[in-house]
């Protein structure tokens, strides 16, 4: 599966801080259910077979709302899963191919932050960029704040598709309007509302008012 920029409109990036006993699967269907467009499987505490596990559960479920799926920053289960993609920073592609490790095929997406390191992305094969963070965030505690002017820049440097993330809610998107991103990438935005269904429904109708002004 390849992107364009339809599939950036509403980037799901999983959490399970905020399950309170539910299982990630069953949450993660309620937010394809109700219209994300992408969904990235981001698991920073488990091992390398726990994440291939979960990765193993989370592939069928974007298969079956037909949206890409990728890995965060796990190149070997990305590939063991077969998902349709990963998504590294930009420490990963430093004295490293890494499109040459997942190949043509694979949809790989690279974290960024300037002009500089957004045009370092796309010639080292990315098929699309995220950039932040926007907003400050708790997520990623060493993620420097970038200015809105500063993402209209990036996306102006680049021809690949480019969605910003980083502390991104319903009260601070509208925000990112005439930026020319082409999406949003939300972690607590959604997994930590009680209606993760609603919370998906509200923030993509929100993205497509600052895509499509």
């Amino acid at each position: 599966m390849k992107i364009d920029k339809s599939t950036m409109l509403l980037y799901a990036v999983t959490d399970r801080t905020w399950l309170n006993g539910a299982t990630l699967e069953s949450v993660v269907e309620k937010v394809l259910a109700a219209g994300a467009t992408f969904l990235q499987l981001r698991e920073k505490g488990l091992s390398d077979d726990a994440f291939l596990a979960e990765a193993n559960k989370m592939k069928p479920l974007a298969q079956k709302y037909n949206v890409p799926f990728v890995i965060n920053d796990n190149i070997e289960v990305a590939v063991k899963c077969g998902a349709n993609g990963v998504h590294v920073g930009q420490s990963d592609i430093v004295g490293r191919d890494v499109r040459a490790l997942v190949g043509p095929d694979m949809i790989l997406g690279i974290s960024a932050n300037t002009v500089e390191t957004a045009k370092r992305a796309e010639e080292s094969g990315a098929d699309y960029i995220g950039v932040g963070a926007v907003f400050g965030t708790a997520t990623k505690k060493d993620a420097q704040a970038i200015s809105v002017e500063r993402l209209r820049e990036i996306c102006a440097a680049v021809s690949i598709p480019v969605v910003a993330i980083g502390g991104i809610n319903e009260h601070n998107i509208l925000q990112l309007a005439g930026s020319g991103i082409d999406g949003v990438a939300v972690i607590s935005a959604i997994f930590a509302k009680p209606d993760v269904a609603t919370a998906t429904r509200e923030l993509r109708k929100l993205s497509e008012k600052v895509v499509n002004g």
